[in-house]
């Protein structure tokens, strides 16, 4: 597996932090299933139901 270096403001990150270990997982789960739910969001095929989810989404990580 491929490691990648992404930069972020330290709020953000403090964010992820606090969903991840609230879910009791590592920060690379919830990342990489925030980009799997960026990318089925961006190739279904219904745009509108994909962009409602899209805000779902946002209003839960704030």
């Amino acid at each position: 597996m491929a490691k990648v270096l992404v930069t972020m403001p330290d709020e953000f990150l403090d964010k992820i932090d606090g969903f991840a270990n609230s879910e009791q997982r590592t920060r690379s789960e919830l990342i990489r299933e925030a980009l799997r739910a960026y990318i089925k969001r961006n190739s279904v095929q219904n745009p509108q139901k994909a962009e409602d989810n899209a805000k779902k989404l946002e209003e839960l990580i704030g």
